[in-house]
């Protein structure tokens, strides 16, 4: 039978990433969502913190372990804004349009234009977990000065990858996982799990 734990997030993007990820150790990822689970209020001024939050609320309600991530986008140009505001960029109910738009208008006049995504993962056994596994790893690029491409979510179609030569928005699921600050997160996270 598999471990089931649950994904401190709403973002179905997330669960079927982490999910396709975590597969490999029998381990199925649920929703918070499949448990009624409401947001918690992000009130850290960092991702761990963030994430420590959202994983100990989940595990707290659920009774299961809990998996959480924080991840935002940290762009040079406006002093590593949108950073923990990433999701919330152009307001409280903004969506990802919302947010790239706000974003390009102020990246309009800037010159410098290197950014990086970051994602913090906490991985905790249970609500009192004193010791939650913490994995954290980051995704260099810049930002594109229009859209490209239509896969993934968030910034992704104005997060331009060199490596590749194009934006995160034109890459494939699987090099997206293999090159991006979640999958490398993940990556981490699923070497402590074996351990």
């Amino acid at each position: 039978m598999s471990q089931q734990i649950v994904l401190a997030t709403g973002n179905q993007g997330k669960v079927k990433e982490l999910g396709a990820m975590l597969n490999e150790l029998n381990i199925e990822v649920l929703p918070q969502s499949q448990f009624d689970v409401p947001d918690v209020p992000e009130t850290g001024t960092t991702f761990i913190e963030n994430a420590i939050i959202k994983a100990r609320h989940a595990a707290k309600i659920t009774g299961l372990p809990a998996i959480a991530d924080d991840s935002g986008l940290e762009v040079d140009a406006l002093n590593g804004a949108p950073g923990v505001y990433s999701a919330r960029f152009a307001g409280e109910n903004a969506n990802d349009q919302d947010n790239i738009d706000k974003l390009l208008v102020e990246m309009q006049d800037k010159v410098v234009r290197s950014a990086r995504f970051w994602c913090v993962l906490v991985y905790m056994r249970h609500a009192d977990d004193p010791t939650p596994l913490v994995c954290q790893a980051s995704w260099e690029g810049s930002i594109t000065e229009d859209q490209q491409g239509r896969e993934g979510f968030g910034y992704d179609p104005v997060f331009y990858v060199a490596s590749e030569g194009c934006t995160s928005a034109q890459l494939t699921k699987e090099q997206k996982n293999a090159l991006s600050h979640r999958g490398q997160a993940l990556q981490q996270l699923v070497a402590k799990l074996k351990g």
